[in-house]
């Protein structure tokens, strides 16, 4: 079951009522999302001009977190109460607004960091906001993970969704890999920054990588997706038992490869 971003038409950001339901259950989204490789991380810290970072759609953390540890201080917004509260429970400043709407208050800083949230953003607007509150030669670095389970697992996980959310994205096998479906994405977010005409030409990289998953691992992991946080409960206990299932005939783990994608420009100079 690839990492889809789980879009309504005609655009994922006006799809409010998906991207603000990730904290019905925010200690399960915390342990099971996955983290981000040390490698993105490091290569953020190191382009960036200082150590101040804000962090847009910083749910409940876990990019926030990961910065702080590299060293950094870190600011976070997030539109989902339920959401900023776990993160300041561990340590992170949170203002709840969505990005857009935000006031920096006259506030700059030297990277704006978004993980796994970016789509859930006007990428024009968010574009334009985020040249507002860097300061010269500052950088945007927005990311997410792509999930890739193995293809014979992904087939039999999509048969799942078919039988109990038929018009689920994941009944759906991909025509096209996760990565080139996320690769679009950064595409977009692109020609958001290009629009703003306040950053230098935006840079794109991938960092390859693995999770293995225990059976209760993924399920946990499943349900915190935009194709299952809204579901009643008696059809999410119906995908869960099925993919469960699934892991199970596997032998009850399997590997995960993951990319991390990444789009980054350079606030210029005014």
């Amino acid at each position: 079951m690839p990492t889809l971003p789980s879009p309504t038409p005609p655009e994922s950001h006006q799809a409010r009522e998906i991207a603000e339901s990730f904290g019905v259950d925010t200690d399960r989204y915390d342990r099971s999302r996955p983290r981000y490789p040390d490698a993105l991380v490091q290569t953020i810290v190191a382009a960036s001009p200082g150590r101040e970072f804000l962090d847009v759609g910083v749910g409940t953390g876990i990019v926030a977190r990961q910065c702080r540890a590299a060293g950094c201080t870190v600011l976070g917004v997030e539109p989902d109460e339920r959401m900023a509260e776990f993160a300041r429970r561990h340590g992170t400043e949170v203002e709840v607004a969505t990005f857009e709407a935000w006031d920096p208050a006259g506030r700059t800083f030297d990277t704006v960091v978004s993980g796994q949230a970016w789509h859930w953003v006007d990428p024009v607007a968010g574009a334009a906001k985020a040249a507002e509150v860097l300061r010269p030669g500052g950088r945007l670095a927005l990311f997410w993970n792509v999930s890739q389970p193995p293809p014979e697992l992904a087939e039999t996980f999509a048969e799942v969704y078919r039988g109990a959310v038929p018009d689920s994205p994941f009944s759906r096998m991909p025509a096209t890999s996760p990565v080139a479906m996320y690769a679009a994405m950064c595409d977009k977010a692109a020609d958001g920054i290009r629009e703003s005409g306040a950053f230098g030409e935006p840079q794109r990289q991938q960092f390859d990588w693995q999770q293995r998953y225990t059976r209760e691992e993924w399920l946990d992991f499943s349900a915190t997706t935009g194709a299952t946080t809204r579901l009643p409960q008696s059809v999410l206990d119906e995908v869960l038992a099925g993919l469960g299932a699934a892991v199970d005939a596997v032998g009850g783990s399997f590997l995960v490869q993951y990319t991390a994608i990444m789009v980054t420009a350079a606030r210029i100079a005014t």
